[in-house]
């Protein structure tokens, strides 16, 4: 790869559409942006070069902007600013990849049909993961262009940890677990051997922690278990999903309260987690500045249930060595990792409280140097994974 060749990688939600562009062998961040608001409101796009300046902005108050209408632009924007650097791939983080697609691929318009047939396994994000992608085979069919899924990291997974208590003739139909955020536990697995050689080798539990929230528990870099499951809405608390939920909760909500499937659907992802606990706000930063006591019990039970998923990620790798924060959540809240560490002293957990409220900006060991247990803040960077994937792809065609 040359030093005017680049990776652009797109990230699409169900509202916004981030990007990253990442240039020559080293796959240095050299611009990256967003446009927010998609759909609804004023929508707004910003684009910040390697120093932060600002290299692009423009807001929509003409309409709403759709997922093709934003593609559309930044593929202009991209066109008119690649200032000399000619992009050889286009990544893409695609959150549900199945059984079959378990390592970054090529797209084209078969793997696109194919990954259609999975919007069920999730209906919130797959349709908006696909939709740039059509835009670009639509625009820029000469790019290259590769999926990376978020289920891949954990396809390894011992088939005890995937596997539901389930007649086989439903799991022969894909009912498994098959975890998320795949590619932030890949980046972790990667760099954290870096910081300390150590942990190449050793049982590590981290946390990515964010409007989505999942744990990984990872032996020597390779995902043993994990937090969400069938979809990405298992597993603990997160800014508006309800996480682990017994299923005759389910049955109770459509029998005796009379909610239809769509209904059920929009309370378990949108009405439920820290909004629906607290009633205020699925952010955390709001919550941890508030005074009323729902915000404090909202905080409360997702920091219980981080210990108990934990204490249940030690035991399927039998025992600790590290424990890794990353994530919005997990990278900023100095509070929540205290507390989260505190409730895990009994793993050998010693926070260094200093190092924990300097709440560093980069990979840090926030622990005590005689902690049975290291504790890390590992920032997430799901994007640059991306590249490194796509990178490969392009040179192994």
């Amino acid at each position: 790869m040359l030093a005017n060749d680049s990776v652009i990688v797109i990230n699409a939600g169900s509202s916004s559409i981030k990007f990253s562009m990442y240039s020559g062998a080293a796959l240095d961040l050299t611009m990256r942006g967003k446009i927010e608001n998609l759909y609804s409101g004023v929508a707004h796009f910003i684009a910040q070069d390697a120093a932060d300046s600002v290299v692009g902005e423009r807001h929509w108050r003409d309409g709403p902007l759709d997922h093709e209408g934003g593609m559309r632009f930044l593929i202009d924007f991209a066109q008119t600013h690649l200032d000399g650097h000619r992009v050889v791939a286009v990544g893409h983080r695609i959150v549900h990849g199945g059984v079959a697609h378990s390592r970054p691929q090529l797209l084209d318009a078969a793997v696109l049909d194919e990954l259609q047939k999975l919007i069920p396994l999730a209906p919130l994000h797959l349709p908006h993961n696909l939709a740039p992608v059509r835009s670009v085979l639509a625009m820029a069919p000469h790019v290259p262009q590769i999926g990376c899924f978020d289920t891949a990291f954990h396809v390894g997974q011992p088939a005890a940890a995937q596997e539901f208590a389930l007649p086989s003739n439903i799991t022969d139909l894909g009912v498994r677990r098959y975890g998320f955020h795949g590619l932030s536990y890949e980046y972790i697995a990667s760099v954290l051997p870096q910081a300390e050689p150590g942990l190449a080798h050793a049982r590590v539990v981290a946390a990515h922690l964010g409007n989505g929230a999942s744990m990984c528990a990872m032996d020597a870099g390779r995902s043993m278990a994990s937090t969400m499951g069938f979809t990405a809405v298992d597993g603990l608390p997160m800014g508006t999903r309800c996480g682990a939920l017994d299923p005759g909760v389910v049955l109770y909500l459509m029998q005796e309260l009379g909610m239809d499937v769509a209904a059920v659907q929009k309370l378990m992802y949108q009405q439920s987690g820290l909004l629906g606990v607290s009633g205020i706000s699925s952010d955390m930063r709001t919550l941890e500045q508030s005074d009323d006591p729902r915000a404090r019990k909202a905080i409360d039970l997702m920091v219980y249930r981080i210990g108990r998923e934990l204490g249940s990620l030690a035991a399927a790798l039998g025992g600790l060595d590290a424990l890794v924060f990353s994530g919005g959540i997990g990278e900023n809240s100095v509070a929540l990792r205290a507390a989260v560490c505190r409730d895990a002293a009994w793993l050998g957990v010693q926070l260094d409280a200093d190092a924990n409220a300097a709440n560093p900006r980069g990979i840090a060991r926030i622990s005590k140097a005689d902690s049975k247990v290291a504790v890390w803040v590992v920032p997430a960077n799901e994007e640059l994974m991306i590249a490194r994937h796509a990178l490969e792809v392009v040179e192994a065609a």
